[in-house]
């Protein structure tokens, strides 16, 4: 329990530790985003509030960013504005990783689903499954559904860390939009954006143990 829910409790914290308002910064993670897709020439990439995360949408081509951090400026909002600008980037340029988790997110929405759907009817179908091989089969195969969710957040992984750390990072280091002091809680904010898919993994781990020994 503690690894699953202390991913997600230090990035809260540390989102909300570099959060404060800054009035030394000259926008909002809002406007640096809409600046960078400007300065970056992403046509067609617009930049808008969302209340569903912050995110990067590849079909709609559009940065999602919370309410903080699309109208604070703040040194959360402006490391994340450029974490999800850096994927952008990756979709301009049609890197192999996105485009990768990109099809393996359409394929988990529908395994997700049916998986859903299989593990409620389980104890109907065991009735018919009359043999333990049979059973056991049926179970290895809603097991096999849920754990594409658990790939989807692997393949993420080296996706989100090339747009914090590759894309990012340097973006606020090497164009001056950030003082060298504020380098430091930069990197753990964008440390945090990455990370939040290592819980989102741990998460389906945890539910797909439960499934596990309801089953059992």
């Amino acid at each position: 329990m503690i690894a699953v829910f202390w991913p997600q409790y230090w990035i809260k914290r540390e989102m909300k530790k570099h959060g404060e308002e800054r009035s030394d910064f000259p926008g909002t993670g809002g406007e640096l985003a809409q600046h960078l897709v400007e300065h970056f020439g992403l046509t067609g990439v617009g930049v808008e509030e969302t209340d569903r995360g912050d995110h990067y949408d590849p079909q709609d081509k559009m940065v999602r960013l919370s309410a903080d951090n699309f109208h604070k400026a703040s040194l959360t909002g402006v490391a994340v504005a450029a974490h999800e600008v850096g994927h952008a980037l990756q979709d301009y340029h049609q890197e192999k990783g996105l485009r990768l988790r990109q099809w393996l997110v359409g394929i988990a929405s529908v395994t997700d689903k049916i998986a859903s759907v299989f593990f409620l009817a389980a104890p109907v179908l065991a009735v018919f499954a009359r043999t333990p091989a049979a059973f056991f089969g049926l179970v290895a195969f809603g097991v096999a559904l849920l754990a594409i969710r658990i790939v989807v957040h692997l393949i993420t992984l080296p996706v989100e860390y090339d747009a914090s750390f590759n894309k990012a990072l340097p973006i606020l280091q090497e164009g001056g939009y950030l003082h060298e002091s504020d380098l430091k809680g930069a990197r753990s904010v964008l440390k945090a954006a990455a990370f939040t898919y290592v819980a989102g993994a741990l998460m389906s781990l945890l539910d797909l143990a439960r499934w596990i020994r309801i089953l059992r």
